[in-house]
């Protein structure tokens, strides 16, 4: 198993639009062979004294944040499907993102411990 994941800032009222990005995107990882995606819209982000989710993607007034991640059956195949997606001319054709893509996070981890998967 491989896990990306992502927290995003994206404008409260762009929550219909973002939500249209997120199905599209999620078919095309899928049939690159991507396992599980799961995309969640604030409901509780507290604000922490020295860093938080909100000042991480520096998130502006009227923003919130969608945190998500994909699991991928192993890093080699995450990386392969990363190589063919980006060939992909429908990668381009998805459209811009519904919210500033420059202040996103990015990060693929290697899980170390996990429960109630097989």
């Amino acid at each position: 198993m491989y896990v990306c994941g992502l927290v995003i800032p994206v404008p409260e009222d762009k929550l219909d639009a973002y939500r249209a990005w997120a199905e599209s995107g999620a078919k095309f990882f899928k049939e690159f062979g991507c396992l599980e995606i799961v995309e969640s819209w604030e409901d509780f982000v507290p604000e922490g004294k020295q860093t938080d989710f909100r000042k991480a993607v520096a998130a502006e007034p009227g923003e919130k944040i969608v945190f998500t991640w994909q699991v991928w059956p192993d890093k080699e195949s995450f990386q392969a499907a990363e190589d063919r997606m980006h060939e992909d001319p429908r990668m381009d054709a998805s459209g811009e993102p519904p919210f500033d893509a420059r202040r996103l996070i990015l990060g693929c981890f290697q899980p170390v411990v996990t429960l109630g998967r097989d």
